[in-house]
């Protein structure tokens, strides 16, 4: 039995949860989350509320990158479990009314990658070869990179290879770290190849892809060398026109069930024109937000961020997303702590003193914010149990690359990607079965005893409460459902406050001190208890009105 609510357009207005498979949930005790871990939990997703689960990459990978080197897309990781495991889930989660969306990553590939490994043994100059961008290095006998490109993860962007003899041979283009080649998307092959492994999710139920990294696989095919403080227009490989093409490809299979399949887009753009192109009526459905995720909390940025992202959305009709964490980022309750509470993991920054009890009142109605703004709300996994930033990781247990190609200067997203806590006192809190074989892939703290999903069920002022009230009104509420938005006219500074329809009023007060509560026929949700007198929205607190 299928219980989803069959809307072509769904993700207009879904809440999708993040599941980050590795720590999630861990069936088989060996200290990594895997696909029958997510499948126990299903019924809990489902209860909190969510419409649909965005699944990181759980394909066959070696695991450089935490699963975004695919070496087969069509295979399911042995870490994680089976393809027959993986389409049980998503019937599964179906049955509970939840849709499924899987990563796909067009700018890259593993090393280990059959396509990868052919090229390796072919000649320079060979067909294979012409997958990936090849070249010969500069200098006297090569041996110098093909151009001064850097890695996103640091480091140059480019590793030699041996020849098939033994020799130095040329240089392969790698954006991120060397284990994962970039594909050359100038060769039919590539299109080709993606446009199947689309099918084949597709076919097998999956109600959408969230795209990777999606301004980066067209190249400028001179390779050149720009300054990196301040890159040309257009970019060698960010936001190229070629982009769009493919992904009209993408648009034309995903259009082609008869319930079309969704296109989320991973696009970081500065420009809203720019990000718009990536949403007209051919291409993806929407994409995220991240000028609203490292928006401070701080109302007149919030509001810039909020009227950015609706005005640059209209021209073609798509719809918003709202986004405060995910698996690249610092969770947003440690970010709301500190002094500066924008994005980053600088040094000065992963140092800065936190006020958790400050982050979590911010935190509380980041989340009620969000849900009461038109479009769609992403829910990182964890986000409802209140968990913060893990930052005293021991280098020793760190695996992220941005943390080792940097030199530990960028400590990178492990803090993150900590196993959630379930259950009971200490680790590793039923993320993995009582009497496990290993322990957690990453160490969790102690002070997480206070944040399992057991200790904050039926705890009415709970993190977790919090959001399951949150999202069985969302889901209630009308207005929620239509584009329709207004803010209302004469808020204090520090103060948003904002209409959907004609009866439903948002309030987040993001001050320090208590603002008036406006006129109102109910009292909806607050984030942070109101006073007795129920005169005035404290501080860092929203609320939820029924007006008229």
């Amino acid at each position: 039995m299928d219980n989803r609510v069959h809307t072509a357009d769904w993700w207009r207005d879904a809440v999708i949860y993040q599941v980050y498979v590795r720590s999630f949930a861990d069936a088989n005790g060996d200290g990594v989350g895997d696909l029958a871990g997510v499948r126990a939990k299903l019924p809990y997703l489902a209860e909190l509320g969510v419409d649909a689960l965005w699944f990181n990459p759980w394909y066959a990978s070696p695991m450089a990158d935490a699963g975004y080197d695919v070496a087969d897309y069509r295979r399911i990781d042995p870490s994680f479990g089976t393809l027959a495991e993986a389409e049980s889930l998503i019937a599964e989660a179906h049955d509970l009314g939840l849709r499924i969306i899987v990563d796909v990553v067009p700018n890259h590939v593993s090393d280990q990658h059959a396509w990868f490994q052919e090229a390796l043994a072919a000649e320079p100059g060979s067909e294979v070869r012409e997958l990936f961008w090849f070249r010969p290095g500069r200098g006297e006998h090569g041996e110098l990179p093909p151009n001064d490109w850097q890695s996103v993860f640091g480091g140059r962007a480019w590793t030699r290879v041996a020849d098939p003899d033994g020799t130095p041979g040329e240089w392969y283009l790698h954006l991120f770290a060397a284990e994962q080649p970039d594909l050359n998307w100038n060769n039919p092959k590539v299109a080709e190849e993606h446009e199947d492994v689309l099918r084949f999710w597709f076919d097998r139920g999956v109600d959408g892809v969230r795209i990777d990294s999606a301004t980066m696989p067209a190249k400028d095919p001179e390779l050149p060398d720009f300054d990196h403080d301040n890159p040309p227009v257009p970019h060698p490989y960010v936001d190229r026109d070629a982009v769009h093409g493919i992904y009209r490809g993408w648009r034309a299979v995903a259009d082609g069930y008869a319930e079309p399949r969704a296109l989320i887009g991973e696009v970081w753009l500065d420009k809203p024109e720019r990000l718009a192109a990536y949403l007209r009526p051919d291409e993806m459905h929407t994409a995220f937000n991240f000028d609203y995720l490292n928006c401070p909390w701080d109302a007149g940025k919030l509001r810039t961020a909020v009227d950015a992202t609706l005005d640059g959305h209209a021209p073609v009709g798509a719809a918003a997303t709202w986004v405060l964490s995910n698996h690249d980022v610092t969770r947003h309750l440690t970010r709301y702590g500190r002094a500066d509470s924008s994005m980053g993991r600088s040094p000065e920054q992963h140092g800065a003193p936190v006020d958790l009890e400050l982050g979590t009142r911010r935190a509380r109605s980041a989340i009620m914010l969000s849900l009461a703004l038109p479009g769609s709300t992403y829910v990182y996994q964890g986000e409802e149990l209140g968990l913060s930033e893990v930052q005293d990781i021991p280098d020793s247990a760190r695996q992220d690359p941005y943390f080792f190609r940097t030199d530990g200067v960028d400590i990178g997203r492990d803090g993150c990607r900590v196993p959630l806590p379930w259950s009971g006192s200490a680790a590793p809190f039923g993320f993995s079965p009582d009497g496990a074989a290993a322990e957690p892939w990453l160490p969790q703290p102690a002070a997480w005893a206070g944040c399992t999903a057991e200790a904050l069920s039926g705890e009415p002022d709970s993190m977790l409460e919090l959001y399951r009230a949150a999202l069985r009104l969302r889901r209630a509420e009308p207005a929620l459902h239509t584009d329709d938005f207004h803010w209302v006219a004469g808020s204090a500074a520090g103060v948003l406050h904002f209409r959907r329809g004609e009866t439903f009023q948002c309030l987040v007060n993001t001050t320090a001190e208590p603002v008036p509560l406006p006129p109102h026929t109910a009292v909806l949700l607050t984030a942070n208890p109101l006073p007795e007198d129920g005169t005035t929205v404290p501080a860092n607190t929203a609320v939820w009105l029924r007006v008229n």
